[in-house]
C-alpha cells in the first residue's frame, strides 16, 4: 500500500517576520494602498510583500505621506469599483441590480482614512 508522505512544507514564520523589502518607497505606498482597497490585513501586506509593518500601519493610521497615500487610496478604490461593476455585467436581471447597488454602497460608505 502506499503510505503517506511526510508535510515538507515549512510552518508559518512568526509574526513580525518579513522578507527583504526590493521595492522603493513609491511603490511601496501604491502596494499597500492597492491591498488596502481590496481589505488585506496590514501583516499579510508585509509578510507577502516584504514591506515592514511599521510603515504599513503609519500609512494606514495617516501617520506618515497621508497626502500621497490617500490618494492612492482613492485612485485605487475607484478602480476596484469599475472592476467589480464591470465583472456585475455577466449577471442579468435583479442579481445584477442588486450587485450593482452593493458596490455603490459600498464604495460610499468605505472609511475615508
Amino acid at each position: 500500500m502506499n503510505e503517506p508522505q511526510a508535510d515538507t512544507r515549512t510552518p508559518s514564520p512568526p509574526y513580525g517576520y518579513s522578507r527583504l523589502c526590493l521595492y522603493p518607497l513609491e511603490q511601496q505606498l501604491r502596494i499597500v494602498a492597492e491591498f488596502y482597497v481590496h481589505n488585506i490585513r496590514p501583516s499579510r501586506i508585509a509578510y507577502r510583500m516584504g514591506i515592514d509593518i511599521d510603515l504599513v500601519d503609519k500609512l494606514i493610521g495617516g501617520e506618515v505621506h497621508q497626502e500621497a497615500f490617500n490618494q492612492m487610496v482613492i485612485y485605487y478604490r475607484k478602480r476596484r469599483r469599475s472592476q467589480r461593476l464591470s465583472q456585475a455585467k455577466k449577471l442579468t436581471g435583479t442579481a445584477r441590480v442588486e450587485l450593482q447597488e452593493g458596490i455603490e454602497r459600498d464604495f460610499r460608505e468605505a472609511d475615508p482614512l
